[in-house]
């Protein structure tokens, strides 16, 4: 008997420890993404080429600023092709006055234009089930979410920053 119980509390205590061994490097992995968007950002600043803050850029590019998590502040832009990285600090989530929800990954990337976000990559929108966002375009007051599907939305509910809940996964 003493060894049956032996045998099965080893293999939840490797188990357990697996499990947070796991967790320590998901967290690792998150300063990690954390640390290299700031390290960019100090480069930038030493070299003298500073970055706009991002919701100035988003509203010159015609996006509204609540588009991404209010923490998400380090950024890197590629004028020439358009591409744009934007590191969040942890997965999070953020709800809406319209009642739609996104989530974010550690860093979205996608190609701004004037009025489009298109090619995303990292960014979710929940329409029953969790689905992978494509693109997001504004038109006037509406602001159109490409996920399998395009739907739009009220522009004003995202004119407004807001700070994102953190969540376990993406």
């Amino acid at each position: 008997m003493d060894q049956i119980l032996n045998k099965v509390g080893s293999y939840w205590l490797g188990k357990r420890a697996n499990k947070e061994i796991d967790s320590v490097g998901d967290d690792l992995n998150s300063l990690s993404t954390s640390i290299e968007g700031g390290a960019k950002w100090l480069v930038n600043k030493i070299k003298g080429k500073m970055q706009k803050p991002l919701p100035e850029l988003l509203k010159e590019y015609n996006l509204p600023i609540g588009i991404f998590p209010r923490d998400a502040t380090n950024y890197e832009f590629n004028e020439e092709t358009g591409k744009l990285t934007v590191f969040i600090p942890a997965i999070c989530e953020v709800g809406y006055k319209d009642s739609s929800k996104l989530r974010f990954f550690t860093a979205v990337t996608g190609y701004l234009e004037k009025g489009k976000l298109a090619d995303i990559e990292g960014m979710k929108t929940k329409v029953f089930v969790w689905v992978k966002v494509t693109s997001i375009t504004c038109e006037g007051s509406k602001l159109y979410v490409t996920a399998g599907m395009k739907k739009n939305r009220s522009r004003e509910a995202y004119e407004v920053s807001r700070d994102g809940v953190s969540v376990d996964k993406f």
